[in-house]
């Protein structure tokens, strides 16, 4: 991978991607994978692979319209894994949680409820009072629903919009119309959740400078505690990719909306926190890192979800095609309990992977790698285990140190990431083959 090409290479939102992971033999049980790990702040993730959709550019592992009786299955299925994974964690505390998907708030409330009940058992208690993050889309951000969230002490809740422009939504790929985008952010608003994060992207077919500061500061009179800025991609697989066509333009343009998009909403009060990431100034911190990836210890549920310890990723098989969720989703529900008491597809990092792991996430983050805490985890310098981090800044796109990237560098975190992944991973992600 070349830092020469394109600024837009590959979202790397986890490392190892999970292309790169394989079927583990002989499956590892769960109560050995985590018994040496600490597991007194634990991060839980539910995934909820259903949606009302399926989005012209989405890669992620979800279904659109299932059918109810599918559902149903999922949930009992997933409570059958949950109460396995928690026999297996033993003695273990919860400290954050998530939802997402899909679109957890596809579920209608009374479903909704189950899902909480189903986390709540797995963390062995109420999660309120912990940063809880939901995801939903401006069809299914219903009262209702949103009730149910605010009852289970949700603190964030985020929005994919991605344009508030009918037309723009359409070429997306994502029929919506602005009045149902309106009544959904009335809805959460209405509802008293503590964050609003608004999703948008940018570099769609026909997007100008002016349509792209139309969606920007309408986001922005709602006043959203977070706002996420995705550049478009088209990848394989996806209803956007099966109609992709080159634009020999479409980098410049994406990056030019991203430069506006920057500008503008420094101007009005929100900070970087990454490339993609925007919070509004006045918005304090959360107690705790935001949730990037970089820290080990996260105990994913569901058939698309995946778990970290330090030397283990684990999840489910990987699929994006409509066929292959399908086979995933039906070869989850089919699953006897015992079966989720074991690893069944995953990367093994050994040292140097866990300390590349820890420089990516750090790295792509505003505020760059603490050198302290990397030389207290690890043992060594940064610089001397990677000592290619001067090329970044011989670019200037990183600080003299290398330990933190400029603006110029953020703007191409999607080229920096997918540079800086290791030799073995990128062969193992060339190497995977959908089932």
């Amino acid at each position: 991978m070349t830092l020469d090409g394109s600024p837009y290479q590959g979202y790397l939102y986890a490392y190892p991607h999970k292309t790169a992971y394989r079927p583990l033999r002989p499956r590892p049980a769960l109560r050995e994978v985590w018994a040496a790990q600490p597991r007194d702040a634990l991060f839980l993730y539910l995934h909820l692979p259903f949606c009302e959709m399926r989005c012209g550019f989405c890669n992620l592992f979800t279904r659109a319209n299932p059918p109810a009786e599918q559902v149903s299955a999922y949930l009992r299925q997933l409570r059958r894994q949950a109460h396995r994974v928690r026999d297996a964690l033993g003695d273990a505390r919860f400290v954050r949680a998530a939802f997402g998907g899909g679109t957890p708030t596809y579920l209608e409330a009374g479903e909704l409820a189950e899902l909480f009940d189903i986390a709540e058992e797995t963390a062995g208690g109420p999660l309120a009072g912990l940063p809880i993050s939901v995801e939903t889309s401006p069809a299914t951000a219903t009262p209702d629903r949103l009730a149910v969230l605010a009852e289970r002490g949700v603190t964030r809740v985020s929005i994919g919009v991605q344009s508030f422009l009918d037309v723009e939504s359409r070429a997306a790929g994502r029929p919506q119309r602005r009045a149902e985008v309106d009544r959904a952010l009335d809805a959460i608003r209405a509802a008293g959740t503590p964050v609003l994060n608004v999703d948008l992207i940018y570099g769609i077919d026909g997007q100008t400078a002016e349509t792209w500061r139309t969606s920007l500061e309408t986001a922005v009179t709602w006043r959203p505690e977070e706002l996420y800025l995705y550049p478009l991609y088209v990848r394989p697989l996806t209803g956007l990719g099966r109609r992709a066509h080159t634009r020999a333009d479409w980098d410049a343009e994406r990056l030019a909306r991203y430069t506006e998009a920057v500008e503008l909403l420094g101007a009005a009060g929100y900070r970087q926190e990454s490339m993609r990431q925007f919070r509004r100034a006045d918005v304090p911190t959360p107690d705790g890192p935001d949730y990037c990836c970089q820290d080990d210890g996260m105990v994913g549920l569901g058939c698309g979800a995946r778990s970290y310890t330090t030397a283990l990723h684990y999840s489910f098989d990987y699929a994006v095609s409509v066929s292959e969720v399908r086979a995933v989703l039906d070869d989850y529900l089919s699953r006897p309990a015992d079966d989720f008491d074991h690893a069944e597809v995953g990367y093994h990092l050994d040292a140097a992977e866990q300390r590349r792991r820890w420089l990516i996430q750090s790295l792509l983050r505003a505020e760059g790698l603490d050198p302290v805490a990397y030389r207290k985890r690890f043992g060594s310098a940064y610089g001397d285990d990677f000592p290619e981090l001067t090329e970044l800044t011989w670019r200037g796109w990183a600080t003299d140190d290398g330990s933190r990237l400029t603006a110029a560098g953020l703007a191409r975190s999607d080229a920096i990431g997918s540079w800086l992944v290791s030799a073995p991973v990128r062969q193992a992600m060339t190497g995977y083959a959908p089932r």
